[in-house]
């Protein structure tokens, strides 16, 4: 059965997914979540697949009322969540009453909050994703007075019957954002990094600003700037998603999921994946560090990441299966 979410305030949501990997052997950038950790957890809390569907709220406020009952999840940057102005936990699941109204406001730290619906969020696809894609002009971005048709099998109350307590917590975890200090970003070495010499270095002992120039296709920051020494002409080539660009002038160029497939500018390092979703959650004015990583570490780290998902997958649906939902 479909039921709709009435959007009261979009500010700046799109339906958002995980991308279009391996397309890019065909000209087409990956596009997606900026921060997958954050997009992959939400779905899971909801018991929906990792790819599917999903509200990606950045910045501005949130809000929306659902013409039956929902469960939903709210991850990302730290932001306040409400259901009829009642507080509700974040990275955790919500029942939601139909005609109630959710609420996501006043993000702060990070720039990207995640919320997810069990069941499914209808949209276009385009490749097999619904991302965005802003070069091709695909993608649906929500306005005031939009309905987003859900399709949710959720048809019995959960929860307490007076106290609205929640039957369940499955305790996701929770990356923590640094409010005061810069944050630490994990890299690899790039495939030019001997072309800088000894101004290598100032990639990890200085720190770096974002700009304001800054978006899902690549984030510029400022800073004390590694130099080239090699005078030879870096030829046009394909180029990852992280890539840390060397551009002429005073910043860097880190290439984030939407970036373009091929570039001609020296590659110093590459971000890891966990770093890009770090990365997916700065804001202009927010302060990192590079911190050199192994290839073997930061695969490393990234199956630590998935090894969580994984549990929470399990812890998901114990809770779910002993409240019979779907």
């Amino acid at each position: 059965m479909a039921d709709t979410l009435t959007v009261h305030r979009a500010g700046l949501t799109t339906v958002q997914d995980l991308g279009r990997p391996g397309r890019s052997r065909h000209g087409l950038p990956v596009n997606g979540a900026p921060d997958q950790y954050a997009a992959r957890v939400a779905n899971v809390l909801t018991g929906t697949d990792e790819s599917a569907p999903l509200l990606e709220i950045t910045a501005a406020d949130f809000s929306c009322t659902p013409s039956a009952d929902v469960l939903v999840a709210v991850t990302g940057a730290p932001a306040d969540l409400t259901v009829d102005d009642v507080p509700r936990p974040r990275w955790e699941p919500v029942v939601v009453r139909a005609g109630e109204t959710i609420r996501v406001t006043g993000i702060r730290v990070g720039v990207r909050a995640y919320l997810a619906v069990h069941g499914s969020v209808e949209s276009p696809y385009l490749l097999g994703s619904c991302a965005p894609d802003t070069i091709l002009g695909f993608g649906r971005t929500l306005r005031d007075g939009d309905q987003i048709t859900v399709r949710t099998a959720l048809r019995a109350p959960i929860g307490h019957p007076v106290y609205g307590i929640p039957l369940f917590r499955v305790h996701a975890s929770v990356p923590r954002l640094a409010e005061t200090t810069a944050w630490t970003i994990d890299v690899t070495d790039g495939p030019d990094l001997a072309e800088f010499g000894d101004s290598a270095d100032r990639l990890f002992r200085s720190e770096f600003t974002v700009t304001p120039q800054s978006n899902h296709i690549g984030l510029r920051m400022s800073g004390d700037v590694p130099r080239r020494t090699a005078t030879g002409e870096v030829l046009s080539r394909g180029v990852p998603v992280g890539a840390i660009e060397v551009p002429a002038g005073d910043e860097l160029l880190v290439l984030h999921r939407g970036r373009g497939v091929t570039a001609g500018y020296p590659v110093l390092a590459v971000v890891t994946a966990t770093g890009l979703d770090a990365l997916g959650q700065a804001r202009p004015g927010q302060a990192v560090r590079f911190r050199r990583r192994t290839v073997a570490e930061a695969v490393a780290a990234y199956r630590l990441q998935r090894a969580r998902v994984e549990a929470l997958k399990t812890r998901v649906r114990t809770v779910f299966d002993a409240h019979r939902i779907p």
